[in-house]
């Protein structure tokens, strides 16, 4: 029966109900499923309340990039260059033992740029790694803190400063892979897999200079040839120090040719980022102050008089 006739027999006078009636009106209908109530975002997860404790007294925060180095100028008249060196004042300013700091140093040292040296790490350098370059205020904002300046966009900065920009050559890229893959691999190896070497200059410069603590020496050591180790890998699945030396002189001899007679590489008047990223590697591998025992890397190059002289 329609519910709506439900309504008009009520007004009638009752009979007693059917067995059929009573027997149908004894079935219930099924109830209407109800839409499940989606969980509340806060029951998804819920942390015991002693971690909970725990994270309310130590609040997870976004810390600010790291401050400068407390040796950073004070005054802020004076260009500072933040590399890897010895902190010894004598050697204030002497040329890097790291490649990649020495070869911004050249850089601005070719263009003339005035500058100080400070010693650092990667640990206090804002940018996470050196070197880095914090320019001189100007008078107009004298008063105003200076950005550092990061590797990639010290050439970018000397332009603006007036410096020389380095011509377009098509030839420079083809040769820039000898230098950042053959001699650099080769260089790899040489510092910190030859255990030797890694013993007496690496680990000196690298290791021991960070920290007193022998579990941090281990453990920097351990960080340090493995990350040469993979870099390495990259290229090849066997490392071959013989290959990598044969590598480094196949380079070694492209880039004297190359040179030839000239003062600079591709006929400058004046050294470039080419000749700035060559001699990175060139003068510390011929660094006597440093105490090379094997020598394999330093007599391919000393085949080639015009890369050292």
């Amino acid at each position: 029966m329609p519910d709506d006739d439900a309504t008009t027999s009520a007004a009638r006078p009752s009979r007693p109900p059917s067995k059929q009636s009573q027997s149908s009106n004894s079935i219930k209908k099924p109830s209407q499923p109800q839409p499940a109530q989606a969980p509340s975002p806060s029951s998804w997860f819920t942390l015991p309340q002693p971690l909970r404790r725990v994270f309310d007294r130590f609040p997870l925060v976004t810390y600010p990039a790291n401050l400068l180095p407390q040796r950073s100028s004070k005054q802020g008249n004076e260009n500072v260059l933040y590399i890897f060196q010895k902190i010894d004042p004598k050697s204030r300013d002497a040329p890097s033992y790291n490649p990649s700091c020495l070869k911004w140093q050249a850089y601005l040292k070719f263009h003339g740029i005035p500058l100080k040296i400070r010693p650092s790490n990667n640990h206090a350098s804002p940018t996470g790694s050196l070197p880095f370059l914090l320019p001189a205020s100007t008078s107009s904002d004298s008063h105003r803190p200076v950005s550092p300046i990061p590797a990639n966009r010290i050439a970018r900065w000397v332009v603006s400063q007036g410096g020389k920009e380095d011509p377009l050559n098509w030839r420079q890229d083809a040769y820039a892979a000898l230098i950042d893959h053959n001699i650099r691999s080769a260089w790899l190896y040489y510092l910190y897999l030859d255990q030797d070497n890694f013993q007496l200059v690496a680990r000196p410069m690298y290791v021991t200079a960070v920290s007193n603590a022998l579990p941090v020496h281990w453990a920097l050591a351990h960080q340090l040839q493995q990350a040469a180790r993979d870099e390495l890998l990259k290229f090849s699945p066997v490392i071959d120090p013989d290959h990598l030396y044969r590598q480094a002189s196949h380079a070694f001899r492209a880039l004297s040719q190359l040179l030839g007679d000239n003062k600079f590489f591709f006929g400058q008047s004046t050294p470039g980022l080419f000749d700035a990223s060559l001699f990175a590697y060139t003068q510390i591998i011929l660094d006597d102050e440093l105490d090379w025992v094997n020598l394999d890397l330093k007599l391919e190059l000393q085949q080639y008089s015009n890369l050292v002289s």
